[in-house]
């Protein structure tokens, strides 16, 4: 954290605000994050949190717009650099898992983000980070089926469901556990099986 936050420009200011608000959701629950919390956590008073950020939703909608321009990113990134639709997918998976690795307290608050009964503007945010995640493994799924590398008669929407539901279920299990580094350990005997039930017949 910057030791003069007080003398940050508007842009970087910003920055520090969503790095404080996903450190305090690793800490604790997420909804009981206040603005007197961030504020504390950066070193400046609620007023000049508030001269960036009318809102806590406008706090949380920029924390997620971080987290779906970092996480795409990265997985964008590992997938490009793959030799097969198969290994892209493992890739993306995997750089998921490190993702969530290195930032517990982000599937914190995407959980709690799709549990609000309201749509408010964090949790369209949340449901378009999913989309777009979906879209991505549906173009390497079609591919992999095309090139014989996955089985044809494969049910594309349901191994995105599933691979979608493996990260989610490695993240809770975690969470529970109070140990969020352990899904590194986890996950690639996880992907190993969902592998097996995907792959060519051939």
């Amino acid at each position: 954290m910057n030791p003069h936050p007080r003398h940050l420009p508007a842009d970087e200011r910003r920055a520090v605000t969503v790095e404080a608000v996903v450190q305090l959701a690793a800490e604790q629950n997420p909804s009981d994050i206040t603005t007197t919390a961030i504020a504390k956590r950066m070193g400046v008073t609620q007023g000049a949190l508030f001269k960036h950020f009318p809102t806590k939703d406008a706090i949380l909608q920029a924390v997620m717009g971080w987290v779906a321009e970092r996480l795409m990113s990265r997985v964008d990134k590992a997938a490009q650099s793959a030799a097969s639709p198969v290994a892209a997918i493992e890739a993306m998976f995997m750089a998921h898992v490190e993702f969530v690795a290195e930032h517990p307290g982000v599937p914190r608050m995407l959980f709690g983000e799709l549990q609000r009964a309201e749509q408010t503007a964090p949790k369209r945010m949340a449901q378009t980070l999913i989309r777009r995640y979906r879209e991505r493994m549906h173009r390497l799924i079609e591919e992999g089926k095309a090139n014989g590398t996955l089985s044809a008669a494969l049910d594309t929407e349901a191994a995105i469901t599933l691979l979608i539901g493996m990260i989610q279920g490695l993240v809770m299990q975690s969470l529970l556990a109070g140990d969020v580094a352990r899904i590194r350990h986890d996950a690639p005997r996880v992907f190993a099986i969902y592998l097996r039930g995907i792959g060519s017949e051939k």
